[in-house]
């Protein structure tokens, strides 16, 4: 048993660790963006791109759905050694992502000024966010599809591509975001032109390794596509993946409605709240990406071991992503207790922005410790494709934790809005958790595939 658990860590790090590694240039990028902004001299510029940059997040953490779906479902035709399964899961999911990229592009308007409605920030917030959005919002089709393609290359066990993709992608933004702010001085719309660029540069480098994982000549890539066509187009192939991802959605709309009234209500409260929230959603960002490192390494052995039908390799890769999920956990913690306040100095030099951030660095300190729950079950649930049991824990986090904590606390101003979220993630991590061990005997009960196409 000691073997199976060491051979079980060398999996889950060589899966792990490179998307911790690269998952952290995500909130590092954002870390950056408040940076330049917030050294700007009015807060409301670092409002707006909190404001915008929601606007626009909402719709690529709404979309989640399709990395999710994407992975556990690669992961799964990985373990059965199933070819054509793996394919038609990559291009189903391209060619919902365009659909929808398309879409967004055509209705921007209505949606974006909604947005803004909804916000209820200043003039200043206001005007900035939607320059800020009505830039951001052409990237959508390259955006959604990179989710698809990360989803995918972790399924199929490609850690090292999937790292990759997001470094370079984030470091074309990062670079761009240098010089379009400070070079060009383009305030707000060179964040948001940076991360346009970025988008479809990682598109490009994302098909790319598509294409080195499926090593195929483009003859027989044409074959197998033509191959799959019938079962793309098959209503009894295809309802299943939808069911799977309105489960999502509805799970991904509950978490998208409890940043965002975070967000939008730091903005009721004044410009200095929301460039403080802007600020300490980062060192969120920070956390989560980080964590969901771990995550992303659980979900692929998960959704492996549940291809094969091994309860044995399932529970192995299950024990061992909780250990070291504490583990990185606690480092968090640790982190930000020491230096947290240097990191807030960092990102603004606004002396009422970095006293009001301060006063609320107890909330980051615990929120790894008590969050890393719910991003590790994520994980698993979606390696398992339990999305219904992902669904139920999180509308009960959010309607029965969340809301009535803030509003029974909201007396207590900005500390309200995160003592619930605070509230909502141990909530996602005990429900998730005791819905695991009491349901663990089902997971692997039916027999994995027989197909062996590749």
């Amino acid at each position: 048993m000691k073997s199976k658990h060491i051979s079980e860590r060398n999996a889950l790090f060589s899966l792990a660790i490179p998307m911790v590694l690269s998952n952290i240039t995500v909130p590092l990028l954002g870390l950056v963006d408040t940076g330049v902004i917030g050294h700007l001299p009015h807060a409301y510029y670092l409002g707006a791109t909190a404001v915008g940059s929601m606007i626009i997040t909402f719709i690529t953490w709404f979309c989640g759905f399709l990395r999710m779906s994407t992975s556990g479902l690669s992961a799964q035709a990985f373990g059965r050694k199933n070819a054509s399964d793996s394919l038609i899961v990559l291009t189903r999911g391209l060619l919902v992502a365009l659909v929808i990229g398309l879409l967004l592009i055509i209705f921007q308007v209505p949606y974006i000024q909604m947005s803004l409605w909804l916000s209820g920030g200043s003039e200043q917030v206001t005007t900035y966010a939607a320059q800020y959005s009505y830039i951001r919002i052409w990237g959508m089709p390259a955006a959604l599809a990179n989710l698809v393609i990360l989803g995918w290359l972790l399924g199929m066990h490609k850690a090292k591509f999937a790292m990759w993709l997001l470094i370079v992608t984030n470091l074309v933004n990062l670079s761009l975001d240098l010089l379009f702010v400070l070079g060009f001085d383009w305030q707000v719309m060179g964040v948001a032109t940076a991360t346009l660029i970025a988008e479809y540069s990682g598109l490009l480098l994302g098909m790319y390794f598509t294409v080195k994982t499926l090593d195929l000549t483009p003859q027989a890539l044409k074959a197998k596509l033509l191959d799959i066509k019938q079962q793309l187009l098959s209503k009894a192939d295809f309802m299943p993946y939808v069911k799977l991802n309105r489960d999502i959605v509805i799970r991904t709309l509950c978490l998208e409605i409890c940043f965002i009234f975070i967000t939008f209500q730091g903005a009721r409260l004044g410009d200095t709240v929301v460039a403080a929230n802007a600020i300490l959603m980062n060192f969120i960002l920070l956390i989560s990406f980080g964590l969901d490192g771990i995550a992303y390494g659980a979900e692929a052995r998960v959704g492996r071991a549940k291809g094969m039908g091994s309860k044995v390799a399932m529970q192995t890769a299950v024990q061992t992503s909780l250990v070291y999920n504490l583990i990185f956990a606690g480092i968090y913690s640790l982190f930000f207790y020491f230096l947290g306040l240097e990191f807030i100095r960092l990102l603004s030099d606004i002396p009422e922005v970095i006293y009001f951030s301060s006063e609320f660095m107890p909330w980051i300190i615990l929120l790894p410790v008590v969050a890393c729950w719910c991003y590790l079950f994520d994980g698993i649930y979606i390696g398992l494709t339990q999305a219904a049991a992902m669904r139920n824990s999180m509308l009960f986090s959010t309607f029965i934790c969340f809301f009535p904590t803030w509003f029974l606390l909201k007396g207590y101003g900005n500390h309200a809005l995160w003592a619930a979220l605070l509230i909502f993630m141990a909530s996602r991590g005990i429900t998730l958790m005791w819905h695991y061990y009491r349901n663990i005997e089902q997971f692997t009960a039916a027999e994995p595939s027989k197909e062996n196409a590749c």
